[in-house]
């Protein structure tokens, strides 16, 4: 049984309010410049070039070798003057690339950290973040650096392990979380700062960080990091970032990093890797151990309350993170099957077997949601376009696109950006 634990603030800042109100607009319609998108929901940006079908084959615009690694690639500026940014795994270093959006041209590269390997590969798993003229970056071991998106040049960097005192153990004994499996939960902007996980345990698990200087401006918590990233979200009338932390399901005010509200979720070795997904006053994560499961977040004045509305475990996920539409939650279930289920009950409306190709913990997919299709590219490579539609699944169309992938594609302007183990693609979706 999952033991919820509310805890009430001191007070309920409306600081971050107004540190969020830039948020969501620093994005223009052609970028995809963090992880899951402008929201980092996986909802493509309205009136964005969407495909109603898709061929049976796809010849990409340009293609260039890339090496190893999971991070998946951000875009920024348009196909014609915008750019690319990736990172990869070279001459065992995690590396940090620059290339032309509408030819794959290389523009510049600057290493990051030291490889990282465990036992599900190796290479940097970390998606990057672009806010205007800067480029964030963080390693598996916790190196986080900020960069001119116009040279690659170092503006700023922090270490979470020198400067946070996190612990970073790899593959080994009991470790944890990030600790186990690499950073990998991309940071976020909020304003002019930027908030990361660093999983520190002496108050420095979530840090806000000047966006210009790299200075902190707040740390919180105790949690060994978890492998989702953070978001932000509006619940009770307050913005606030929800964490899904090695230790459980937190949210802080994001003006000072005042605790809003806890739920402990305890799992074997804290593979937390799905990034929170908000449907009204519901917050969905999940794991293998704990099923998918939802938590209702209300508000009485100045204090929050935290409670279990449901957990299902016929649809719990490993890693592959699920998206909402229209009140529905689609993902990928324990027996390779995708699905389809109501966000306010986790009721199951279908289940769909044949899409998903690994064996076991490895089956993957990622979903964009565009406008009434979704967009999955499942873990052998393959794009399916299917309608959001919780009475039945019909795919619009199915066409490989690359080999097998842990990757989660940017998608801009009818484009869409995608990477395997050897290669990064630039596809043509537009109708």
């Amino acid at each position: 049984m999952i033991k919820i634990r509310i805890t009430k603030p001191a007070k309920a800042s409306v600081t971050a309010a107004l540190v969020l109100m830039g948020c969501a607009g620093w994005a223009q319609a052609a970028d995809w410049t963090q992880w899951r998108g402008p929201n980092r929901d996986g909802h493509v940006t309205p009136g964005d070039k969407v495909p109603t079908s898709l061929p049976a084959e796809i010849k990409p615009i340009w293609r260039i070798t890339v090496g190893e690694g999971f991070s998946s690639p951000v875009v920024t500026g348009g196909e014609s003057a915008g750019t690319v940014f990736y990172i990869d795994l070279q001459e065992d270093k995690e590396t940090v690339h620059a290339v032309e959006a509408a030819t794959g041209k290389e523009l510049w590269r600057t290493p990051l950290d030291h490889a990282f390997k465990d036992g599900w590969g190796q290479g940097p798993r970390c998606t990057p973040l672009v806010d205007g003229p800067r480029l964030f970056v963080q390693s598996c071991r916790g190196e986080l650096q900020c960069l001119s998106t116009e040279s690659g040049q170092l503006l700023w960097r922090k270490n979470y392990v020198q400067d946070f005192g996190a612990i970073f153990m790899g593959e080994t004994g009991p470790a944890a979380g990030a600790t186990r499996h690499g950073n990998t939960g991309s940071p976020l902007v909020a304003g002019d700062h930027l908030i990361a996980q660093a999983g520190g345990l002496q108050g420095a698990s979530l840090v806000c960080l000047n966006q210009a200087s790299g200075e902190v401006v707040w740390q919180s918590q105790n949690d060994t990091a978890g492998n989702a990233a953070p978001i932000i979200a509006t619940l009770g009338g307050i913005r606030q970032v929800v964490s899904f932390t090695a230790a459980g399901l937190i949210a802080v005010d994001a003006g000072d990093g005042t605790l809003l509200w806890r739920v402990p979720l305890n799992t074997r070795l804290g593979r937390h890797a799905t990034t929170p997904v908000v449907v009204d006053d519901l917050v969905i994560v999940g794991s293998y151990q704990l099923g998918l499961l939802a938590v209702k977040v209300t508000r009485d004045g100045v204090d929050f309350k935290a409670e279990l509305a449901w957990t299902s475990k016929e649809l719990a996920p490993n890693f592959a993170s699920p998206v909402a539409a229209d009140g529905y939650i689609y993902g990928v279930g324990p027996q390779r099957n995708v699905y389809c289920a109501e966000a306010l009950t986790g009721r199951l409306a279908w289940s769909q077997t044949g899409l998903i190709h690994a064996a076991g913990e490895r089956a993957f997919a990622t979903f964009l949601v565009m406008g009434k299709n979704i967009l999955m590219l499942n873990d052998s490579g393959e794009l399916v376009l299917f309608g959001a539609n919780p009475a039945k699944f019909e795919a619009a169309g199915r066409t490989q696109a690359c080999g097998v992938t842990w990757c989660s594609p940017a998608f801009a302007d009818g484009r869409l950006y995608l990477r395997d183990a050897r290669s990064l693609f630039c596809l043509d979706l537009a109708p």
